[in-house]
């Protein structure tokens, strides 16, 4: 494990884990007491080395309030943690099935050696490279949110399509103690506070924004030098974005979080009405829809209107579909 974090020994840590096997029987109990759609997704968090006592108890709080989401959600998240993290995450994610979208939150320290950053796992760290050569041959949609320092420098490698990548920091010389994981993982349990557009859920832009905001007040009310910007990056370019990009007017330019703007943990009650593949078809529409609106005043009127009426009546069907039949 890397040098620079300091103070870990397997003696000093500080794991709740009587409150995750709680958490778990929670999820049971709403399988058992809900009809509701079961979700494709797989939630695999890692816990990172703590280095010292203070960072453990913020990085157990994490873990806890992302299986509080989970479990809001419906079902249980995998939780890594201890010596064999890195070689346990490496086999998970090769058994990873192709039906299934995986979010992969990382929890913990990040470092940089002026050549590869990495993630700092209790046991051996791993870096972008190995991480991205892991991901590699998954084809499903993948979400990783990484709120480790450093974690700027796994944007690229692991960008392409159908993946959406969450950072704390714009690159990987943002060595400094991260927040923003804290407050990602406080709104993406459903945060009222986070729920810019008022639907009754939080989707992943919208904690992003949040907790990038609540991250930058930290250090504008302690009158400190920020050391940590956080990126979104969901277009599959490389080129993540910061979320004032995201609250500045719109420009030509293709920013990113469109897709994050439509994946959800918890789902509102209305979302709940819907399929995994319902929400997929939905969620594809919409992103014709805004392209068609986009393209309004090359097409002319009569053929804009046309294929207006033609996604608008898609749509709807995927909605009518959803309703009990009586």
């Amino acid at each position: 494990m890397s040098k620079v974090v300091q103070g870990f020994s397997p003696s000093s840590r500080r794991w709740s884990w009587a409150r995750l096997h709680e958490l778990k029987l929670m999820t049971t109990f709403l399988f058992l007491t809900c009809s509701l759609h079961a979700r494709n997704l797989d939630v695999i968090i890692v816990r990172g080395a703590e280095g010292a006592e203070e960072y453990g108890k913020k990085f157990t709080a994490q873990v806890e309030a992302w299986a509080a989401a989970c479990s809001k959600a419906g079902f249980a998240p995998e939780v890594l943690r201890g010596e064999n993290t890195t070689a346990e995450l490496q086999a998970r994610l090769s058994k990873a099935q192709s039906d299934r979208s995986l979010w992969l939150v990382l929890i913990g320290h990040g470092t940089f050696d002026g050549r590869e950053a990495k993630f700092n796992a209790e046991g051996p760290d791993f870096d972008a490279k190995q991480l991205t050569s892991w991901l590699a041959p998954l084809k499903q949609e993948i979400v990783v949110i990484h709120g480790a320092s450093a974690s700027g420098g796994f944007v690229r490698p692991l960008a392409g399509k159908g993946r959406i990548i969450i950072t704390a920091t714009k690159g990987p010389d943002e060595v400094f103690y991260a927040r923003f994981g804290e407050h990602f993982a406080e709104a993406i349990g459903g945060l009222g506070d986070a729920d810019l557009d008022q639907d009754k859920q939080v989707s992943l832009l919208e904690a992003f924004r949040h907790a990038s905001q609540a991250a930058a007040l930290f250090y504008e009310n302690e009158g400190r030098l920020a050391t940590e910007h956080a990126l979104i990056e969901d277009n599959g370019d490389g080129m993540a974005t910061r979320r004032e990009a995201l609250e500045a007017p719109p420009t030509e330019a293709k920013l990113d979080g469109e897709r994050a703007s439509q994946l959800v943990l918890v789902l509102s009650d209305e979302e709940k009405k819907l399929t995994d593949e319902q929400r997929t078809k939905r969620d594809a529409l919409e992103l014709e829809l805004k392209k068609l609106k986009e393209q309004r005043g090359t097409l002319g009127e009569e053929t804009y209107y046309k294929k207006l009426e033609k996604l608008l009546r898609q749509l709807s069907e995927v909605y009518g579909s959803s309703r009990p039949a009586t």
